[in-house]
């Protein structure tokens, strides 16, 4: 088995930037901003800084499913903060999300703003705010709590792991990705025996656990993450396939998947989200085209 170049831990570890990797140019071993930065605010309450990573599109999937059930004080801004340029440890975000990580939040409709960060806090707190996709039943409540902390704690292992040694990581080790392969597999597997049973992960109704975990584990089963649908052999997992499509299908999932994104298809990019008009005016196919 290729373990890459031998290497022995020395006794105490210091930091080499020259390591590597997609991510080496921002990656660090302490917190607190590296600049100045303010952050924009807009005409709506609900203030999101974000990208359409997974994470990103847990949240603006949940501000859509909230606007597609007609609340109009759902309206939101989405300002695009661009992890790969470290705009995440610009003060103003790290004033709102200390662990400098993609989705935050600002609610500025009470009268003290609340900042919330973490993803499945901010659908846990949009869920709660209009009353939504949580159920109200102890039982349904926390069936839906149980699937949401975990994919809060099985996808670092996705995305991090398996992620990160499949797609980012300078060199390719095999024990990494067997490793994190292996993992990556488990948990689809824990999610199509769950989907055997129930339509959705908490039952039969959409949850904002299905909103937290379809990022992840959907588009993986769609072909959509890392490149990796045949590798994991993702088409073995037949409910999951199911769920996936059934998920992806909704208009608002369709939407929430755009705000934020700076990839792919140009017409499926909304680098920022001011208004719902957005989404027919402001994609970047359109605005390359109009410049």
């Amino acid at each position: 088995m290729s373990q890459g170049h031998d290497y022995t831990p020395p006794k105490v570890w210091t930091w080499e930037r020259a390591s590597g990797g997609t991510f080496a140019s921002i990656n660090r071993p302490v917190a607190g901003p590296t600049h100045e930065q303010a952050l924009p605010v807009g005409k709506h309450p609900f203030q999101l800084y974000s990208m359409g990573t997974p994470n990103g599109v847990k949240a603006t999937v949940m501000f859509e499913e909230l606007l597609e059930l007609g609340y109009q004080d759902a309206e939101y801004d989405a300002w695009l903060i661009r992890i790969g340029e470290g705009d995440q440890f610009g003060s103003g975000f790290v004033e709102i999300n200390p662990n400098s990580k993609i989705p935050a939040l600002v609610d500025h409709g009470p009268a003290e703003p609340i900042r919330v960060f973490e993803s499945g806090s901010i659908l846990l707190y949009l869920a709660e705010r209009f009353g939504e996709f949580l159920p109200g039943s102890l039982a349904g409540r926390t069936e839906t709590l149980n699937w949401l902390f975990w994919q809060m704690g099985s996808a670092p292992f996705l995305g991090g792991g398996f992620g990160h040694f499949y797609a980012y990581a300078p060199e390719k080790i095999e024990y990494a990705i067997d490793r994190y392969a292996m993992e990556a597999k488990r948990q689809l597997d824990v999610l199509d025996r769950r989907l055997a049973e129930t339509r959705y992960l908490a039952g039969d109704t959409y949850t904002i656990a299905d909103m937290a975990a379809w990022p992840w584990y959907g588009q993986l089963a769609l072909g959509r993450l890392y490149d990796a649908g045949e590798f994991l052999q993702v088409q073995e997992y037949q409910h999951v396939q199911r769920w996936a499509r059934e998920i992806d299908a909704r208009p608002a999932v369709q939407r929430g998947r755009m705000v934020n994104r700076t990839f792919g298809d140009p017409a499926m990019q909304l680098h920022e989200r001011h208004d719902a008009g957005d989404f027919e005016t402001r994609t970047q196919d359109k605005l390359e085209t109009s410049s």
